[in-house]
């Protein structure tokens, strides 16, 4: 069994009621005893601001902290000494504790994986068109729900990963319509051009013709290609077997594509859903919204309801074709009978909000029992040096191509800056694209997400700078020092006095579990992103300033080879969190 960790914050809290009881007989509650994390300029590694009891104790805030902390160091075993500044008790730890949780974290190979908790959490991430291939905003959403599905699974939650193809709908026929007039006999393999890339370029070709159509016609007159496209969903809607053939061999070909893409991003799946499998379910739902009078018919024939604050929203056009929203409809029925989630958690772009809203009301309005579960998890656009990205326009940063140049960049980087002897073509090529993706993660993943952000390929690959190669970097020097050590090298060392940057490496790694609770419960990766980044941070002042197999004292190395270790694993869960492998060698 793994030795238990001290849970140093209960710790304190409960030993400072005692010192309050004994020297001011005043009861406190645990809540009242906020502990805070000492400042980085101070020594200490917790803070307990007095000025709340001063009143109650009838003392003055010098004088109160010194006596709590004498009382602190005199009867109990934790703290090695305090200071007092400015109102503040800061707390240091004894250094045989930070032995002891630095063992305890050694002997537990599933460190930072919190209890088991009996909550069901569906997320739904991904979701691509069908009529184009996956570009620089669909890396931030599948990077952010991968990643937040992994940490929810540390957390103790039982997470099911979810997708939703948008396989049909008016978009769909735009592509459809613009290969069946300009494509001919031509497929991805005879192109040499991969499924959805071939897909993405009849949708270029559609706005293109649409918006030169367009120049040429009257104000308020429909261009005849968009035309097309609109009786085809119609056509597509009714089941007319060559509109149908037609959408599944390009939807064929898209998926073949995408499956790449997932593939190279390492992205996974434990259901996929389809558009075109839930819009009847949806439809369905729009005629129990009639019946119970929640929706209306306008005189237009269209379907909609209006809602408070949020207005009139349309959920079947006047053709009786369905929208977006009206397969929503569906899928939340049909995700619910699948999983009877607790949690059903949509990551979507913030430019959404509104259609979540609107969705998240009408099923409360239904009431459906799991309405309030539903959650939107919005994220900001990415934005490229040179302007917001575009697919209709065909100047989309799409997401192979960048991971390609990714790989490239790393290739160029290290062959400037790092000596890879001893590595095959084919080891470089994987180190390359390793490398690449979790630079290319981490940059997407630390920024808070609600963000809108820009994103510089260059800045993002910086083996000493705020980079996830940099984390990459400092795990391999890791390994690469647990490889020199001596095969016979004990990692259960005796207890021995640790130096400052010592006990706040220890602290920072009992701060695991900590911030996988912070960034589950607020759902943001950004919170482990930059746990990891400190930890390397902290890590390689201490690598610079204190020899490890070097060092003369048997017991002093030890130590600090077991520090290593722990700092090593604690970097591969963390970054594991984010879906970002590290390698052993660079």
């Amino acid at each position: 069994m793994p030795i238990e960790i001290i849970p140093l914050e209960p710790t304190l809290r409960s030993a400072i009621q005692q010192a309050f009881l004994k020297c001011y007989n005043l009861t406190l509650s645990e809540a009242a005893c906020s502990l805070q994390v000492t400042r980085k300029e101070f020594e200490g590694t917790f803070s307990l601001p007095v000025f709340p009891f001063c009143k109650s104790c009838q003392a003055q805030p010098t004088e109160l902290a010194e006596t709590i902390g004498q009382w602190l160091q005199t009867h109990t075993d934790l703290i090695a000494r305090y200071h007092v500044i400015n109102g503040f008790l800061n707390l240091v730890i004894d250094a045989a504790i930070w032995m002891a949780i630095l063992k305890s974290i050694a002997d537990n190979p599933s460190y930072g994986h919190l209890p088991k908790q009996k909550r069901r959490v569906v997320v739904e991430f991904s979701c691509p068109n069908t009529n184009k291939p996956q570009h620089l905003g669909h890396l931030r959403n599948n990077f952010l729900g991968s990643s937040l599905a992994a940490i929810l699974d540390a957390a103790g939650y039982t997470v099911h990963k979810v997708n939703l193809i948008n396989d049909r709908g008016i978009h769909i026929c735009k592509s459809m319509v613009a290969y069946q007039q300009f494509g001919g006999d031509a497929t991805p393999a005879s192109t040499g051009i991969k499924g959805d890339h071939f897909v993405g370029n009849y949708y270029v070709k559609f706005d293109q013709v649409y918006k030169e159509e367009l120049a040429l016609l009257p104000e308020g007159e429909t261009p005849l290609i968009l035309q097309k496209a609109q009786r085809m969903l119609v056509e597509w809607e009714k089941g007319d077997s060559v509109v149908m053939a037609l959408w599944q061999k390009m939807n064929g070909w898209v998926y073949d594509g995408f499956n790449v893409t997932y593939n190279q991003l390492g992205v996974t799946f434990d259901k996929t859903y389809y558009e075109s499998e839930a819009y009847l379910l949806g439809k369905s739902i729009v005629e129990e919204g009639v019946h119970k009078n929640i929706f209306y018919k306008r005189t237009d024939g269209a379907i909609a309801v209006d809602l408070e604050g949020l207005g009139e929203k349309v959920l079947l056009r006047s053709d009786g074709t369905a929208i977006y929203i009206t397969q929503d409809l569906g899928i939340a029925d049909w995700r619910y009978a699948d999983y009877h989630f607790d949690q059903m958690i949509y990551v979507v772009g913030n430019e959404q909000t509104y259609h979540f809203k609107v969705l998240f009301a009408i099923m409360s309005q239904l009431g459906r029992p799991y309405a309030t579960a539903m959650h939107h998890f919005p994220y900001g656009m990415v934005d490229l040096p040179d302007g917001k990205m575009k697919s209709r326009e065909g100047n989309v940063v799409d997401a192979d191509h960048l991971i390609d140049e990714m790989a490239g960049t790393v290739g160029n980087y290290m062959g400037h800056t790092h000596k890879t002897e001893g590595l095959t073509q084919e080891e470089l090529e994987k180190l390359h694209h390793t490398l690449a993706m979790g630079a290319l993660k981490f940059f997407l993943l630390r920024v808070a997400p609600q963000k809108r952000m820009l994103f510089n390929p260059n800045d993002s690959i910086d083996f000493q700078g705020d980079t996830g190669t940099f984390i990459q970097y400092t795990y391999a020097r890791i390994c690469s020092l647990i490889r020199k050590a001596q095969a016979n090298q004990t990692l259960d060392p005796p207890s021995i006095q640790l130096s400052q940057l010592e006990q706040a490496l220890i602290f920072q790694l009992y701060r695991l579990p900590a911030a996988i609770e912070e960034a589950a419960v607020t759902y943001m990766p950004s919170v482990i992103a930059n746990y990891a980044l400190e930890l390397a941070k902290t890590y390689n002042r201490f690598y610079a300033s204190a020899p490890i197999l070097r060092e003369a004292n048997p017991s002093i190395r030890a130590v600090r080879l077991l520090l290593s270790v722990c700092v090593g694993r604690v970097l591969k869960k963390s970054m594991a969190l984010l879906t970002i492998e590290l390698p052993e060698k660079m």
